[in-house]
Parts: C-alpha cells; structure tokens; sequence
C-alpha cells in the first residue's frame, strides 16, 4: 500500500523529510506547505535539494485540507493547535516533531484537539529524537532488559555551532546575550512542555509515581573569549553554552532525570564545562540490575560545521517511518505507547 504524504514546512527538518519520504517504498509526497511567500510555487524537490518532483509548493492550509492525502508530516518551527485541529478534522493523519509527545488527557485544549482528531477519523502521534526518541522510547525499550530500576538518566550532549540558524540560535534559544537576558527567557518554558511529556511517559511506563513537585533547572556559562560561530561571534562574558534538566521524584529521591547541555565551544567557558572524552552524544542510563548505560553516536554531525543537516535527519525520519503505522491506528493521538514498534525500512527498488 503506497500512503499519500503532503509535508507541513520546508525548513531543515522539513527538508529531511522530503529526502526520506521519496525513498520510502511505501510513502509518495503529493502535497507542500511552505511559510515564505518566495517559496511558493516552487518544486518541494527542489526545495530540499533534490531532483524536481512535481510538487509545487503552496501557503494555503485551504488547497492543503483539500488535497487528496493520508497525512501530514507537520514541522513548522512552533506548533500551531488551530492548523493541526483543521489538518486533522480534514481526514488527515498528522505526525509531527513539535509537540503531543505525551500530553495531559485531562487538559481542556488536548481534548480538543482529540475531538478533532475522531471528528476526522484521523490520528494524531509526536516523535522526534529529544524529545522524541531519546527520553521515553529508547530507554523504555532498554528498560525491559532490567530490574529494580531505581533511577534513569537521559542526556544530550550537542555542539550548538553546528547549527547556523541565526535566528533560532541567537533570538530564541538566546546564545550571545548577557545571562541575565538568557536568564528570563521562555526557552525553558518552551522545552518543558516536551521534555516533561517525555518524563512522565517514562514515569508511567516504569510505574513511578512522582511527587507532585518537578525540579526544573536552567544553567548558563559564559565565553572566555570571543568565539567564533556560524552566527557570529560570541563575545566575552555572554552566554556560550546551556544547560537545562528536569528532574523527577519518589518521596523527594530522584527516579528521573532528563538534561538537555548545550555548547558553543569545548575549554573556553566559565564555569569550564567540556564534553569530556565522548564529544557530541546522547546517552541513556540506568541505576538498576545491570547497570545499563547506552551511548548514541552518529545522530551528530561528524565534523563541526559540516554536514549540518545530519543532526536534523534522525528527527526527520522518526517522523518519516512512523507514517504507515500511524495512517492504520485507531483516530485520536496516539503516543509510543499505543502503536506497535516503528521500524525503518530499505529504499525503493
């Protein structure tokens, strides 16, 4: 069976998925949402630097809802819930890599967009890589190696230099800017309504049952010296490196922490955080019977600055792959713990 697949946004995620839905022997791109008024009209091949498709690109989320599709592969670079609620009451399937992780049934505006879901007979499912992968899939997928499982960790380690985003890396996520300008931003806000999704997905899962207070934390270092970056330098004594965690408890004893570090440079900051010996990773691991500790290479660019989009494809395809097993759930949102296992599969012949 061959699932109709229009994709939401042609950033560098976006990009990614149109590369990996033209290889995928059982997707074929028929649509293409774009937010610049320069790319409409334009082939999506060519926006994601392929071979033309013969999919033009539009900004109407009217033409969109009327397109002939099984789903939407939905990365803007903020979520919307009113295009998604119009996506889904149109009969279309929606993945997506910014949001409904795991999200509160009890909350007001989930059950809306829940509705709007069964109203269309269509499924909503959040993936990704962190969140999205790295904090609730794999390290409940490890989890069934162990016992008593007393603690989980999962961190990210990320050279932020690698990512030439002007806008994002110094207006949003506020690398460059005195620390008590990072200080007050929403970037925390913002991570946290994934990363704590992720946390009780986990929490749930393993059968925690948390105390009703979450530690949230935001750490900053500073540059010791302007740094150089694709967006820039980064001056003396502002901000050069993040450090955000989010952590879980059992009567006040941590079961679950979550933490995201951050840097634009390895020996010139303050305080002196590095990424040690293992560089760029992600890692899961777990105080309980055995030990387990699992380190993830290759979701990374392998040389600074090259090769950039590699750290974007992973979320990419988790996005990519997930569609046929969403496009055959049951309508609603659907998290990881309501599909079967999503796998990847070969190229096209």
């Amino acid at each position: 069976m061959t699932y109709r697949v229009i994709q939401w946004a042609t950033g560098f995620v976006g990009q990614e998925a149109i590369k990996g839905i033209v290889q995928h022997p059982e997707l074929e791109l028929v649509g293409c949402w774009v937010h610049s008024d320069a790319k409409v009209g334009r082939d999506a091949g060519e926006l994601a630097g392929i071979e033309p498709l013969g999919v033009l690109a539009t900004n109407s989320l009217d033409e969109i809802c009327a397109l002939d599709a099984d789903c939407v592969i939905y990365s803007p670079m903020l979520a919307t819930d009113g295009e998604v609620m119009r996506l889904l009451e149109s009969g279309k399937n929606v993945v997506t890599p910014v949001g409904w992780i795991y999200p509160d049934r009890a909350n007001k505006r989930t059950l809306e967009i829940e509705a709007a879901a069964i109203k269309g007979n269509a499924t909503l499912h959040g993936t990704g890589i962190h969140p999205g992968g790295i904090t609730e899939r794999f390290p409940l997928t490890l989890s069934a190696l162990c016992r008593n499982i007393r603690h989980v960790r999962m961190e990210e380690f990320s050279d932020i230099r690698n990512y030439a985003a002007e806008l994002i890396v110094r207006e949003v996520m506020l690398f460059g800017k005195p620390p008590e300008v990072a200080a007050a931003s929403p970037m925390l806000q913002v991570l946290s309504n994934g990363f704590l999704q992720s946390l009780h997905m986990v929490a749930d899962a393993l059968g925690f049952v948390l105390d009703e207070h979450t530690v949230t934390r935001h750490e900053m270092a500073v540059a010791t010296r302007p740094i150089e970056s694709p967006v820039g330098v980064i001056e003396a004594g502002t901000v050069a490196a993040q450090r955000f965690t989010w952590q879980g408890s059992v009567n006040g004893e941590p079961v679950i922490t979550v933490r995201v570090n951050w840097l634009m440079d390895d020996g010139h900051l303050d305080p002196p955080w590095t990424f040690g010996e293992g560089g760029q990773r992600f890692e899961v691991a777990f105080d309980a019977e055995p030990p387990l500790a699992v380190t993830f290479h290759g979701l990374h660019p392998p040389v600074l600055g090259v090769d950039t989009e590699v750290g974007l494809t992973a979320p990419a395809m988790h996005c990519v792959n997930a569609v046929p097993f969403v496009c055959e759930a049951a309508p609603g949102i659907a998290t990881y713990l309501d599909l079967p296992m999503i796998t990847g599969r070969a190229p096209k012949a």
